[in-house]
């Protein structure tokens, strides 16, 4: 597979820079525990996220981070390497979000994001949805989460 790299840093990049078809790396962000216990003791309160015991005991035999704490590690280096911190104007959702393998606490993960389309407004043409596939992969190559990203960003000002 071939990777893309941008022309242009992130606070240059518009629009017209994703380029259907590029395929772009980006990362990496630890795992780390602590982090994991506390965002889940926040917001997913579930055994398998929060105490080792019940998740010794649980269906992937030891903890794991939840599903949601992948997708803010993935918005973290979504934003930080790829979406533009210039012309981003909003996100209209996600599709087809999935967790495909377990986030353990110790995991490394990076992410490859795919420009799956790239489509001019037609009422307002200084500004285009993107659509990006991104796949999270841990350190051993494998994707642990997949969604499909609808981001809308400003066109290029004219010189």
């Amino acid at each position: 597979m071939n990777r893309a790299q941008f022309e242009v840093p992130i606070d240059q990049r518009y629009f017209e820079h994703y380029v259907p078809g590029a395929v772009f790396e980006f990362g990496e962000i630890d795992v780390r525990e602590a982090d994991a216990l506390e965002f889940a003791r926040r917001f997913d309160p579930q055994g398998i996220h929060v105490d080792p015991s019940v998740a010794d005991r649980g269906p992937f035999k030891g903890l794991i981070a939840s599903g949601w704490h992948t997708v803010a590690l993935m918005m973290r280096l979504f934003v930080d390497h790829y979406l533009s911190s210039v012309a981003s104007l909003a996100s209209p959702g996600v599709d087809e979000l999935r967790w495909t393998l377990p986030v353990r606490p110790g995991d490394r993960l990076r992410i490859r994001v795919t420009v799956l389309s790239a489509d001019r407004s037609r009422t307002k043409p200084d500004r285009g949805l993107v659509r990006s596939l991104i796949e999270v992969l841990n350190q051993r190559d494998e994707v642990v989460m997949r969604m499909n990203a609808m981001n809308l960003l400003k066109s290029k000002p004219p010189a």
